[in-house]
């Protein structure tokens, strides 16, 4: 194998025999790599990877693998058992049967993988806990960002660093929609339709458009990196399936291009936490701004460190499996060593709910085009204290839009604003609400 180093002298490989749940695209990808890969991995880690376990559906699935006979199984739960089995690797989704699996796993002393975020989103503490007690490690790099490292950088490098904030792109459905909405002008349905046919979208895309996978994944990073339980339940979400190629237009217009961005922010006052997932307005110069088609990109920012960002594939067969596969080593050479990687104390803290959060918004508001109605909007929005930062209009025949960008102000201000436009004579319709993130580009 190309690159790999032998060591005159040097002790044999440990072979640490793995258990597939599910073999499906990342699955297989996971088979492939470690059937490339596998020598120049025994020659630079000790360890002699084999798969000899596969959970499946279907057994006349066909996988382009080329398993041994007795290695696929309909029976997921004889994998987590099984003596013969080293290492669980869990690629199934959804959170039963994986959750059943994993715990039997770990209560069997058997390191686990996964790349489960919607079960990780609503479980992960009490597996973490499980893991803790058995004394094996859990596992999910793959989880979040794909192949972006994230997870283990907030886990180890990071774990001394007071996080502050962490947002980003993290969902690369979305995000190729909405560059596509923005580079070549298309609408929603058009570019949905586009990211369906090629495999960035699944045929019901609720999950992702609706920021629900997103969601998920602000729910891990949270609990990760700010040492607080969060599940998706306590994340706050909207989706793009309202933003229109108005919305685009203004925002471009304006210096913005418009990004689901996955927000969780710890506050120094009482340390609560807020997580929440929504389109936001980004100034065209900020990094996130240039995050286009389905790559993801995060944005660290603690005390000492600053601004990092992550950024590369965030999905994707072959580097969600590269994830995976970094997991697996180290949970080899940690069985190896007779240790683990405990997430240490997840504690309870104070979840913000989105009314007592502030930011600057962009409304877009259709109005009769007479005399004194900019003059009764703007009141509306002055009777609330939400400050005006600029302002545009167009004309529409008898009709005008009016779009606004405000300064910080708070959700429920602005909501009540919102509720008091909407019941003016004036304001035929109030198109769209988007939060701002920083100011003009």
């Amino acid at each position: 194998m190309s690159g790999a180093i032998e060591i005159e002298g040097a002790e044999p490989p440990k072979r640490v025999r793995l258990g597939l749940l599910g073999c499906g695209n990342v699955g297989a990808a996971l088979v492939g790599l470690i059937e490339r890969d596998h020598d120049e991995i025994a020659a630079r880690t000790g360890i002699s990877l084999e798969v000899t376990r596969v959970a499946v559906r279907s057994m006349s699935k066909e996988r382009g693998l080329s398993l041994p006979d007795g290695v696929l199984t309909t029976d997921g739960a004889s994998v987590a058992s099984d003596p013969d089995v080293d290492v669980v690797v869990e690629v199934l989704g959804g959170i039963e049967p994986a959750r059943e699996y994993i715990t039997a796993a770990l209560h069997a002393a058997k390191p686990v993988v996964t790349a489960n975020k919607e079960l990780l989103a609503n479980v992960g503490g009490e597996l973490a806990e499980v893991a803790d007690g058995a004394g094996v490690d859990l596992l999910f790099e793959a989880a979040v960002a794909g192949g972006i490292p994230l997870i283990r950088p907030l886990r180890e490098s990071l774990v001394g660093e007071r996080i502050t904030r962490v947002m980003g792109i993290v969902n690369g459905t979305t995000n190729f929609i909405l560059s596509q909405m923005s580079d070549r002008g298309t609408g929603y349905a058009e570019a949905l339709a586009e990211a369906q046919s090629l495999g960035f979208a699944e045929r019901d895309p609720t999950a992702d458009v609706e920021g629900y996978d997103a969601g998920a994944k602000a729910a891990i990073i949270a609990t990760i990196a700010f040492g607080a339980r969060v599940v998706a339940g306590d994340v706050y979400h909207e989706g793009i399936s309202n933003i229109s190629a108005a919305d685009i237009a203004y925002a471009e217009q304006m210096g913005y291009r418009i990004k689901l961005l996955a927000i969780c922010e710890r506050f120094d006052d009482d340390d609560s936490v807020a997580v929440r997932v929504h389109p936001t307005m980004v100034p065209v110069g900020h990094p996130l701004a240039a995050v286009s088609g389905s790559f993801n990109a995060v944005f660290v920012e603690g005390v000492s460190v600053g601004e990092l960002m992550f950024y590369g594939r965030g999905a994707g067969g072959l580097p969600t499996a590269s994830a995976v596969l970094g997991d697996v080593i180290d949970a080899a050479q940690n069985l190896a060593k007779s240790t683990h990687a405990s997430l240490g104390s997840i504690g309870r803290s104070r979840i913000r709910p989105i009314d007592e959060l502030s930011s600057a918004f962009y409304v877009n508001l259709e109005v009769a085009d007479e005399p004194g109605v900019l003059a009764a909007v703007a009141g509306v929005f002055g009777g609330h204290g939400v400050s005006i930062r600029s302002m545009e209009q167009e004309g529409l025949d008898d009709q005008a839009r009016l779009v606004f960008i405000t300064h910080e102000a708070s959700e429920s201000a602005v909501r009540a604003t919102l509720k008091e436009l909407a019941a003016l004579d004036s304001v035929q319709r109030v198109n769209s609400v988007l939060r701002v993130i920083g100011r003009e580009g």
